[in-house]
């Protein structure tokens, strides 16, 4: 389930309050007409709120519904993105109804990766792969010439919201568009996600993707397969020394949850190929302890597990990979109790959907050749380094600890998260 980071008092300003009632009138709709009537009245309020940056006031809704363990949640967290990317724009007196759109790129490095400022040759090129593959005909197209990192995205749906706005401007006017004027630095990190971020406008009513234009069952697959043919070299050469992997462009909000579940397997591989070259040792050296996290532990529910990695015979944990869990993941994971051995042993890659997430941990950890893995029952509650606000990880005891890298290791791989 989708929530919101914050903690607010449960006693709701009057515009907190009326959108809990009309998302909670939308979840109980039981006519598209209706839904389509409650929609306008939330999108229409959710419009205003987020014009005037006023995030604080959504952002205590969608806690109170959460709280409430309402289908309301559901309905007003729908809402609260769909207002955030997409907007209905006049231009020459057409109305074009404007989508913000990311292009997720999925990459793995031992040394650094890549963001930032992007040539206008290279948005035209990526312009023109997207035009191609991905886009509905008739769609116009504007790019921010940036390559962004987590660290970058904008941080609320108010922000996404003017995002969107200028992106849709620039797209109806063919204008050059913009990119962030003060980016946020980009924290290193052994494998991490990059984003294009494009709006697209089409006039109100036509298709925006090209798989909308054919009844194919694998349209979708095919301009996946297309953009990454096309692309993929594009990108290879923006980030030197990495491996990439391209996701299929798709509605902002929709895109950035598939890549940030996308890129937790990487995040292991990437860790274990890190650690062996880096120390000098085999996977069978290391030690993997794993422990359920969450926002609130007393509710027994688990919102990310985190990795800690450590050298056999040694206390100290020298890396750690963090876990979240999307969706359904975090309503469903058992606390439970550990694995056992023969369980663990049976475990190996797979994309099988019955998979629980822990249980796809334990098959990474062992497809890479790490053997001891320890998992530690119930849950942390979610901690992190007070002085660099990095995650604290479980070592082999069960205490949390920051990931260090031993001191006399040569650094010539770069200073990892």
């Amino acid at each position: 389930m989708r929530r919101s980071s914050k903690t607010y008092s449960l006693k709701l300003s009057a515009d907190s309050q009326k959108l809990v009632s009309l998302a909670q009138a939308l979840a109980q709709a039981g006519s598209r007409l209706e839904e389509r009537a409650w929609e306008r009245r939330l999108d229409a309020l959710l419009q205003r709120l987020m014009k005037n940056h006023h995030q604080d006031v959504v952002d205590a809704a969608l806690e109170h519904a959460f709280k409430q363990r309402s289908p309301a949640y559901d309905a007003l967290m729908d809402s609260v993105e769909a207002v955030s990317e997409s907007c209905v724009l006049e231009q020459d007196g057409e109305s074009y109804d404007c989508l913000l759109i990311a292009a997720p790129i999925l990459a793995w490095t031992r040394f650094a990766i890549g963001s930032g400022l992007l040539t206008q040759e290279v948005v035209d090129t990526l312009s023109a792969h997207l035009y191609g593959h991905v886009l509905a005909s008739g769609a116009q197209l504007a790019i921010a010439p940036h390559l962004y990192s987590i660290d970058q995205l904008p941080r609320s749906h108010a922000d996404t919201f003017a995002i969107t706005q200028q992106l849709a401007r620039s797209a109806l006017r063919k204008a050059t568009a913009k990119g962030p004027a003060h980016p946020a630095e980009t924290v290193p990190f052994l494998a991490d996600t990059r984003y294009l971020i494009a709006c697209v406008a089409v006039k109100s009513g036509e298709p925006v993707f090209a798989w909308q234009d054919s009844t194919a069952p694998d349209g979708r697959e095919q301009s996946l397969n297309q953009w990454r043919t096309q692309a993929t070299p594009n990108i290879a050469r923006l980030l030197q020394g990495c491996g990439v992997e391209l996701l299929l462009p798709d509605a902002y909000h929709v895109a950035c949850r598939e890549a940030d579940k996308q890129i937790r397997p990487i995040s292991i591989k990437a860790a274990v190929n890190y650690l062996t070259n880096a120390l000098g040792t085999g996977a069978d050296m290391l030690h993997a302890s794993v422990g359920g996290f969450g926002a609130d532990p007393t509710e027994g529910r688990v919102d990310e597990y985190r990795i800690g990695f450590l050298v056999r015979n040694t206390p100290d944990v020298v890396y750690g990979v963090v876990w979240p869990l999307y969706g359904q993941e975090d309503e469903d994971e058992p606390l439970g109790m550990p694995l056992d051995p023969e369980t663990k042993a049976l475990l190996a890659p797979s994309s099988d959907a019955d998979l629980t997430p822990l249980e796809e941990i334990f098959a990474l950890l062992r497809a890479c050749g790490i053997v001891h893995i320890k998992h530690h029952k119930g849950c942390f509650s979610m901690e992190s380094c007070e002085d660099c606000g990095a995650a604290l990880f479980p070592d082999l005891s069960g205490e949390l600890a920051h990931a260090e890298m031993p001191e006399d290791l040569p650094q010539t791989t770069g200073h990892f998260h």
